[in-house]
């Protein structure tokens, strides 16, 4: 039974979060490790952000901060998504999931190991099938988004992101400097381009194009030289805001096909 499956996601953005709402949906149990401090910019569809807020939902899924495993007890007997504040992964110890999925998205292995589930999922470039995971997703755009890897690695991380109605790096909102962020706009405003967006220590960020504020960091957040704070879609669209990418969908199912198909494989090699 699907229900009888707890997943352990290592880490909550909006790709992650994406996993969780497919997972969660079909009916498998999900927590979500996290930073003290999450740098993500899609705060509106991220269960990262219950770290900062106690509590989100995402299309109808509910992520609530659990500060004991009794309270991610409760957060899963209750249908709810629990996000524990764990850098270091000790809740897969503790809980000893079925599945460990580790979605940092950091490009490269921060300490995942095949041996940490029976199933050990990674996203993205970084991960080796077969070596570090027992199977990798694809996350690049294109032909082979969302398609399980059992051997070998993902395409690899190209620097530049996905084009969105034509526009690739502009539409990114880069740090101007090492510093304290503040932002002056709102996820769903709309923004024309060279307006001010945010603050970094004082030194401005201009919008280069113009279209509705997708992400922003969170206030406060201590950035680095060329790190990414925002993003903004040139589209337009303010729903899109506020609902899980068609992105993130397509990696969510791969994650629930490539769990289904590595539990049956199991279970034919176990019953011969």
């Amino acid at each position: 039974m699907l229900g009888d499956i707890l997943v352990v996601i290592k880490g909550g953005g909006d790709l992650a979060t994406g996993v969780v709402h497919r997972l969660h949906r079909a009916g498998m149990g999900t927590v979500v490790a996290e930073l003290a401090q999450p740098t993500v910019i899609r705060r509106a569809v991220a269960v990262a952000s219950a770290v900062y807020e106690g509590q989100v939902e995402v299309e109808g899924l509910v992520a609530r901060l659990a500060e004991s495993d009794e309270e991610i007890r409760a957060g899963l007997a209750g249908g709810r998504v629990p996000v524990v504040v764990d850098p270091r992964g000790g809740v897969i110890t503790r809980l000893r999931p079925t599945v460990v999925v580790d979605a940092i998205m950091a490009k490269r292995n921060t300490g995942t190991r095949i041996t940490d589930a029976p199933i050990v999922i990674g996203l993205g470039p970084g991960f080796t099938a077969g070596v570090d995971v027992h199977a990798v997703i694809e996350t690049n755009r294109g032909h082979n988004l969302g398609r399980i890897i059992l051997s070998g690695s993902a395409e690899p991380h190209t620097g530049v992101p996905g084009p969105t109605a034509g526009s690739t790096r502009e539409r990114v909102l880069r740090a101007p400097c090492e510093g304290t962020f503040t932002s002056k706009r709102h996820i769903g405003d709309l923004v024309e381009a060279d307006k001010v967006m945010a603050f970094v220590s004082g030194e401005p960020i201009a919008a280069r194009i113009s279209g509705v504020v997708r992400g922003l960091l969170a206030d406060g957040l201590f950035v680095k030289a060329g790190m990414k704070v925002g993003d903004i879609d040139p589209r337009g669209v303010r729903e899109h805001c506020f609902t899980i990418s068609d992105k993130a969908r397509a990696i969510g199912g791969g994650v629930l096909e490539a769990i289904l198909y590595l539990l049956r494989t199991r279970m034919r090699m176990v019953c011969g």
